[in-house]
């Protein structure tokens, strides 16, 4: 198993123990870190606890940073602290070409608005510790995420484990620096971070964000545009809505109409489109070399008209609807005693799973109205084997968590229905990923005013998002049974990245850190504040975003 996908399938293995319109020209990084052998490590400590250092030994007062998420732990170093100039260099430990890979893209990210040349070197003796400097530690304590960033007059001291941490890391170092440093144009300094010593991990293993490519389809760099940015705020999940009723959108060689009929619609009725192969490795290429694990989703036995389209003998029938492009829900399946319907899923996921590095395919299973809950159960436990037989985990939405064999991964979404099955799941020691629409379903509009989005859940606004804690959200399911949470954004009404951008920020920021920080280090008035100072970045990343009146924003 790759090492990037090894901490969420530890903390699994305890478990099972017993313990649209166009927008201006987005900048990008220059440079990627480099394919690594998986994306980045997910596991995380059931709870936090800052981590105090030898070199925190003279213990100075905290500090508040504009930092999202914020950190687990930041004081206030002494002196003046580091500036950047021309001569700056980045250096790398000895032996780690992903280490190196990490100082490239700090690279990249640096020089288009510096200027700077900012060279990427093997760090040599004890004594060359000047510039940004990226050391490898056996701290375990900080887990594979986890980082320790100082500041002094001479350095920029970056330690971990491995890459994933550094790569953890560099974002915050990123959001110490002015936010010009986005920019990609080249601006006059200064560019100094401040005097600081943090030591930060993560809180929960599962950080997540979902897109909906299937109601309206967005093309690889639009997914990879999406990337970048969860990236910034240490996000490590992507998860890939790739099928529903409206379109198909990953291709599948034993069955090409899935891509070539079933992906030509979309809501509202637009062109679609779907992902060759090689669009779908390059965008797990991209998200590896972000330590983001792609988990991809074939939502079954509901949600298939555009498979059903497809494929008449998928349906009991034997005839084909026509392709759908309106917005209801619950009104297809597929038929569940055909032999067919069995050799179209093992086709299906045995394709999608040898093209996935991560350990979870989500077999959806939510809103299958038209199937009764016995014969549901049995589909869930069969459909659930073929996913095993090919070397993966299933996670589910909370509907399957009624099956007899709940999947190892349940989410949590409908805060209508009960949640009984989901307690007595995590009883059983599924893990669960909490998606509470309430809280962080970002096609939820803000207000009534929002031009985009639904309503049905309510309106969500940046403090809906952000305040409130996982380990309290259901009654049974405590801080041990929460593998992490995932915001959703469904895109029914999103047509362009710029509606995807607008529904996503400035709530998304907020859900990161309610799945990074100590539940003791969030406030809603220092967060809001914090949240405010993001602004200037986003103007430079070319971010449209909403403007919520919750939040003090720069004039």
């Amino acid at each position: 198993m790759p090492r990037a996908v090894a901490m969420i399938a530890g903390v699994l293995a305890l478990a099972s123990l017993g313990a649209c319109g166009t927008s201006p020209e987005r900048p990008r990084p220059a440079a990627r870190p480099g394919t690594t052998t998986g994306p980045g490590s997910t596991r995380g400590p059931a709870t936090t606890r800052p981590h105090t250092t030898r070199r925190e030994a003279q213990v100075q007062p905290p500090v508040d940073l504009s930092v999202i998420p914020a950190p687990t732990s930041a004081r206030r170093a002494a002196g003046p602290g580091f500036a950047l100039d021309t001569s700056t260099r980045i250096l790398s430990p000895p032996g780690s070409p992903a280490a190196a890979r990490v100082g490239a893209y700090l690279a990249g990210v640096l020089r288009r608005s510096t200027g700077y040349p900012l060279p990427v070197a093997r760090a040599g003796g004890e004594g060359e510790r000047d510039g940004i400097v990226l050391e490898a530690t056996r701290d375990g304590q900080l887990g594979d995420e986890g980082y320790e960033l100082e500041v002094s007059a001479v350095a920029v001291t970056l330690r971990a484990r491995g890459a994933e941490g550094l790569f953890r890391g560099v974002q915050t170092l990123r959001q110490l620096l002015p936010a010009k440093v986005e920019d990609s144009t080249v601006h006059r300094g200064p560019w100094r971070v401040p005097a600081v010593r943090i030591v930060d991990r993560p809180r929960f293993a599962w950080r997540g964000a979902a897109l909906d490519v299937a109601r309206h389809f967005f093309n690889v760099d639009e997914v990879e545009r999406y990337i970048d940015l969860i990236s910034l705020y240490k996000l490590n999940v992507l998860h890939l809505h790739l099928t529903d009723d409206q379109g198909w959108r990953i291709a599948v060689d034993g069955w090409p109409k899935l891509a070539s009929h079933g992906g030509s619609s979309e809501v509202g009725g637009g062109p679609g489109g779907f992902y060759s192969k090689q669009d779908y490795k390059r965008i797990v290429r991209y998200a590896q070399d972000r330590y983001i694990t792609v988990v991809p989703e074939v939502d079954v036995p509901g949600h298939v008209n555009a498979a059903l389209s497809s494929y008449p003998e998928l349906n009991c029938d034997g005839r084909a609807p026509g392709l759908y492009t309106g917005t209801s829900v619950g009104f297809t399946s597929l038929c569940l005693d055909k032999p067919v319907t069995y050799r179209f899923l093992d086709d299906v996921i045995g394709e999608l799973a040898a093209l996935t590095p991560g350990p979870y395919l989500h077999i959806g299973g939510d809103e299958a109205k038209t199937v009764p809950g016995d014969r549901y159960a049995r589909f869930i436990e069969r459909v659930q084997a073929i996913v095993r037989a090919h070397g993966k985990r299933a996670i589910g939405w909370q509907e399957t968590a009624g099956a007899s064999s709940p999947p190892p991964v349940v989410q949590y979404w409908d805060i209508a229905a009960s949640a009984d099955a989901v307690r007595r799941a995590a009883r059983r020691e599924s893990k669960v990923v909490l998606s509470p629409a309430s809280k962080l379903y970002l096609d939820m509009k803000y207000d009534a005013g929002t031009r985009l989005g639904l309503e049905w859940a309510g309106h969500v606004e940046v403090r809906d998002a952000y305040d409130w804690d996982p380990a309290k959200l259901l009654d049974g399911v405590g801080e041990k049974d929460v593998l992490g949470v995932e915001a959703q954004l469904w895109s029914e009404t999103l047509r362009s990245v710029r509606d995807m951008e607008f529904m996503a920020f400035p709530r998304l920021p907020g859900v990161a850190e309610v799945g990074w920080s100590p539940a003791s280090s969030r406030h809603w008035d220092g967060y809001r504040r914090r949240l405010a100072a993001q602004a200037p970045r986003w103007s430079a990343l070319a971010v449209h975003y909403h403007r919520s009146p919750q939040i003090p924003w720069p004039r």
